[in-house]
Parts: C-alpha cells; structure tokens; sequence
C-alpha cells in the first residue's frame, strides 16, 4: 500500500536538512544532497500537482528550520503572544516556500516524465531568483548563499551571482544524481567539470587595490534589544557610544552599528553631535553612526550620518523590511499585536552617492539592504570599500548572525570589493574580496575592530549585469528542455521514468 504523504516528508527532511549547509555550520555539501534528494523526488512525482507539493514541501522545511529565529523577533521583543508568533513564522514560510512549490510544477511539465537536470537548475534557479525582488523579495537561504569560500562553486559568484550559483548548484546536485543512481558517466563528467571550473575561476582577480590600506575602527555596542529603547537607559547609551568613540583611535574611519543613537537627531541633547565631531577630529578621523533622520515632511528615516570631515554625509535606508520598518497594505492589524519601534518609516533615494570615509569612497548599506546584491552594484563602480551597520539584537543567540555575515561574504564576492562590518550584537568582521573573514569579533561582547581596508577598482562580470545573464541562462534552458521534448513527442506529464 503506497502512503501518500511519505514522499512529502522526505521533501521536508532534505529542505530542512539543507539548513545546516548555511552558516553557521556550513557543511556546504549538505547543499548538494538535499537538493539531490528533490531531483530524484520530482522525478517520481506522478502530476506536476504532486510535484508542486514536493517542491512545496522541500522549501517549508528549509525555510522553517533555517529562518526560526523570526520567532524570537516576534515573541520575545515584539510582544506577539507565542502561538501567534510560531503560527506566523510558518505562514511565512509556507507563503515563501510557493515559489519553490512552481518550480516544482514547472520541471514536471517540461521533464515529460524523463530526468533533466537542466530543467532542474533552471526552475530552482528562476524560483529563488524570484522569491528575490516579488512583493519587495526575501531571498534570505537562496541555495547559493551556502556555497561561500571553500566550496568551489563561490568562483562563479563574480560572474553569475547568489542565484546563478544556486542553479549551478541544483545541475550539480541533479548530474550527481543522474551518475551514481543510473550509472551515467557522463552527468559524473558533467559535475566535476563544474567544480573545477569554479575552482579555476575563484583564481581570477576580477578588481584590483586602488590605494594604499587605511586604518579603521568598527564598534560593536552590544545593547540589549530589550534595554535599547527604553527611556531611562538614553543617556547610558549615547555615552557609551562617546567612550567607544574614544577609545577607537587612531583610524581614519570609526564605524558604529545601525541605531547606534536610538533616536531621531533633532532630539539628540543639544551639544551631543558636536562632541562627536570633536572626539573624531581629535583623532584625525570621521565617524559614521546610525540613527533616525526626519525632513520638512516629517517623514522618517533609518539613516547613517558621518561626522567629523570637511563634508559630512547622509545615507538612508531605501530597502526597509516589511512588518519591521514599514506596514504592507492591508496589514495594519499586524503592529496591533506586535510592538515594533519606529516602524513607520519611508525609504531612502535608490541611487545613492557613495559616502566620502577617510579618504575612500565607501558605498553604505543598512542591515537587510546586504541581502539584495542586484541594489548593491548600483554604487559602482565609484566605491572601493563597502559597508555595513546592522542591528540583529532583534533575533537574540540565533542563526540569524552568523547567516547575515554568509550573506555579506557573498557580496563582498560577486562586487570584489571588501565589506565592512559594524554590528550590535554581532557579527563585526571585515571580509575581503576574496569572500573570506579577515577578521571578526566575538558575538555578544561589546568591543571595537581594529583592522585596515584597502579600496579596490574595477567591476566583475556581475557587478557589470548584475542578475541577467544568470536567468537569461535559466530561460534559455527551460526552452531548451520544452523543445526537446515536444521534439520527442512527450505529452505534457509522462509516467516517470524507472
């Protein structure tokens, strides 16, 4: 007797499986097999229905493992009730997981019943690609983000980007597949040809350092998320940034987390930025700190200003998070169960000059905005350095860090340039080029970075075309498929192949 729901589970482990390739455990093939174990799944899949739920299935349990921690967000420091918290967490990843859910739809009716890895990576691809940008896009977990620094598929990221080392990922996975479970030599070829042509590819030096090393101090405050805004506790805080500030010399640059002043500035006491400005001249060097910024309309920013130069900057947030910064349509009712602090703001111009920081041109981005590489390139290829002020105290001792630094990697990879990192809680790292930490503090301990940054010149193949030719590719070997097998003489869902 066949049990119906056995292959929807197995769908379910290998997603959630697939959790543990990220960080902060990074067991980088781990990515493989579960995307593997799908493949051989979907080609067993009796409709492309029954391949909707499996790829459904697939993605609910990746999201749902590797994104818990919303949880916290929700629960412990947004004050929703705990079942309303948990029920929402899976509403949103059930809700995210639709896309991987008509990936799962699209390979049945292009497959015909008969394997086809191409069709595999291009639906996978072409379905994160699209949970990316659809509805303002979560691509938080795209399969490709698991592949950073050793795999060998992170020498693709400067060329094709998170989405297009996902999809090579999902061929690799699927011809890994196609050779040990049907004995096809040449799918074995195929995935180790792939390898090492990610492997020759992270040799190639797509930028190059356009100047000498600068020092920097990145400060890391470690405020309580529950203690952050509370009034009492103002003073403490704005001086303890003054301390750190004072502490952090010399470097040409001293960077402080998002919200590092967790208010408005025009209710800053009066006299408050002018230290700053003195502390950071007396060192010979600017300051960048987060904090909330109002114009004549009186609408809000999440911004970062710098202090202390000849000309002092102002960058804000333009990719603010739904639910966190600002409320969706219709979704009013949701800040009547959770309590969330200036969640009312508006988002900042899409093109913005990179900020003048110690003599570099230094491309700024608030928290979630590192997440979205196709808005990044936007700034070069005028910055050399970029970096990032965030505040993931929100999500408490959880995934959540070590997976935002993962992401950043990435980025520093498909850019080639060096990302900077200045955080609350963690983590506080300069990462090079090469994807790679250079160095890093310690999560959940307040402390200040010393290292050096070093601009870089020139563009990657992706910070040229950003996500183009990766679903260009993608598309293309969906036509691919469908022809061949309408060539064939398939109809639309055959019996799948033994």
């Amino acid at each position: 007797m066949k049990i119906p729901c056995v292959r929807p589970g197995l769908a379910l482990l290998a997603g959630a499986t697939s959790a543990l390739a990220f960080a902060p455990f990074e067991f980088f093939p781990l990515a493989a097999l579960a995307l593997g174990g799908l493949f051989h799944l979907l080609n067993r899949a009796t409709s492309p229905r029954a391949a909707f739920g499996l790829g459904w299935s697939y993605a609910f349990g990746a999201l749902l493992a590797g994104i818990s921690w919303l949880y916290v967000a929700l629960h412990q420091f947004g004050g929703m009730p705990a079942p309303l918290a948990a029920l929402a967490v899976a509403l949103f990843a059930a809700g995210m997981a639709l896309y991987q859910g008509l990936a799962g739809w699209a390979y049945a009716r292009l497959a015909r019943g008969r394997p086809a890895p191409l069709a595999f990576a291009a639906t996978v691809l072409l379905a994160e690609w699209l949970r990316g940008w659809c509805l303002t896009g979560f691509p938080w977990l795209a399969s490709g983000y698991s592949q950073t620094p050793p795999s060998p598929l992170a020498g693709f990221a400067p060329v094709l980007g998170v989405y297009g080392v996902g999809g090579l990922l999902a061929l690799v996975a699927a011809w890994l597949v196609q050779g040990l479970v049907r004995r096809h030599g040449p799918s074995l070829i195929g995935a180790a040809l792939v390898l090492l042509a990610g492997a020759g590819l992270a040799r190639v030096a797509w930028t190059q350092p356009d100047g000498a090393p600068v020092p920097v101090a990145l400060i890391q405050t470690n405020v309580e998320q529950s203690m952050k805004w509370r009034p009492e506790m103002l003073r403490h805080w704005l001086l303890r940034n003054l301390e750190l500030i004072r502490e952090a010399g010399p470097a040409r640059i001293i960077a402080l987390p998002e919200t590092s002043v967790p208010l408005l500035v025009d209710d800053l006491p009066a006299g408050y930025l002018d230290e700053v400005r003195r502390l950071a001249r007396a060192q010979g060097a600017q300051v960048v700190l987060g904090s909330f910024t109002r114009n004549a309309q009186g609408q809000y920013f999440n911004a970062a200003i710098s202090l202390g130069g000849a000309e002092e900057g102002w960058y804000a947030k333009q990719h603010l998070v739904p639910f966190g910064e600002y409320s969706p349509p219709l979704f009013e009712w949701f800040y009547r169960l959770a309590s969330i602090p200036m969640a009312d703001q508006t988002p900042g111009p899409a093109i913005q000059p990179p900020m003048e920081l110690g003599g570099l041109q230094v491309a700024l981005n608030i928290c979630y905005e590192d997440v979205f590489g196709e808005e990044l390139i936007r700034s070069l290829p005028g910055a050399g350095v970029m970096l990032n002020m965030s505040n993931l105290a929100w999500y408490g001792d959880s995934w959540a860090q070590p997976q935002h630094l993962q992401i950043a990697r990435m980025r520093a990879l498909e850019t080639g340039r060096p990302m900077l990192r200045a955080t609350n809680t963690g983590m506080t790292a300069a990462i090079g080029p090469d994807g790679r930490v250079e160095a890093a503090l310690p999560a959940f301990t307040a402390g200040i970075l010393h290292t050096e940054v070093r601009p870089y010149a020139g563009l990657t193949p992706y910070a040229r075309w950003g996500n183009v030719p990766a679903v260009l590719l993608a598309g293309l070997a969906m036509l691919g498929v469908g022809l061949r097998g309408r060539k064939a003489g398939l109809p639309p869902h055959s019996t799948p192949a033994a």
